[in-house]
């Protein structure tokens, strides 16, 4: 299991240039992203590394993120960072170690959530992953499409297309085999809640630890996804139990269980914070 968790399921993005949303996106929340780079005007940047300076939010529940890491506005964004509370970083267009290390050499110790969003990105996801200091990889659908000159992620019935759900994939097996987080991607057509539930449930029967989201409205939604149905529940909790008794591989329930189940059972219980 990773060493660093997300506070809650539920990220939910705000624009660092809304000083006056921070706490109530960080209450409504698990925890928040600054977003110093898509979601904010460029030419309010100046004002927005002020306002992440001289906010005092907990800084477990903040993450900033910051514009790529060798253009003018994301060394300018590191040196703010550098002069905060903030220390849990996204590099957005995370394409390499080198990316990795732009921000460490100023944030040397700084918790890195890479975003992995393009072609490339998606190709080199296990050497971002390999990284120290990177804790957690996050996804994204929407630039990996404009990377491809694509016009769309999804299907009309709102799922992924097929180099999407490819780049979803190869980031969370990147994330598993270097012990690092896996957060899943936003579900941005805020009206259909019945396709972000559908997402979300899957996310967390995949073994993501967040599902990132662009308004408040979706966090209640993303919150019960991860939470385990009481059926799991029972049969994680009974099974745990018997395995307590029996050596190796034993039927339950009508079918062979083993070692792989213990732990997914052990995963429902984590997740319901038992």
């Amino acid at each position: 299991m990773s060493a660093w968790t997300p506070l809650g399921p539920a990220i939910l993005f705000t624009p660092a240039d809304r000083e006056d949303r921070f706490a109530k996106a960080a209450e409504r929340a698990d925890m928040v992203i600054l977003d110093l780079e898509d979601g904010c005007q460029p030419g309010n940047r100046e004002q927005a590394r002020a306002a992440i300076e001289s906010c005092d939010l907990d800084p477990a529940k903040v993450i900033v993120r910051i514009n790529p890491a060798n253009s003018a506005d994301g060394k300018l964004d590191l040196q703010a960072v550098a002069r905060s509370a903030f220390r849990q970083v996204m590099i957005p267009k995370a394409e390499g170690s080198a990316d990795v290390s732009a921000v460490t050499a100023v944030l040397n110790d700084a918790q890195l959530i890479a975003l992995i969003e393009t072609p490339l990105g998606v190709l080199r996801a296990d050497e971002v992953a390999a990284c120290d200091s990177v804790v957690a990889m996050f996804w994204g659908a929407e630039d990996l499409v404009a990377g491809l000159s694509g016009t769309s992620s999804r299907h009309a019935d709102g799922t992924y297309r097929g180099v999407a759900q490819h780049a979803r994939s190869r980031v969370q097996l990147a994330a598993a085999a270097f012990d690092k987080a896996a957060l899943d991607a936003v579900f941005v057509d805020i009206p259909n809640t019945a396709g972000l539930k559908a997402e979300v449930a899957d996310a967390a029967a995949l073994g993501y630890a967040a599902t990132v989201c662009i308004h408040p409205s979706q966090v209640d939604a993303i919150r019960a996804g991860y939470q385990p149905s009481e059926e799991q529940l029972d049969w994680a909790t009974r099974l745990l139990a018997e395995a307590e008794h029996n050596q190796g591989a034993f039927r339950f329930d009508g079918r062979m269980v083993d070692e792989p189940l213990f732990r997914q059972a052990q995963a429902i219980l984590s997740r319901a914070g038992r």
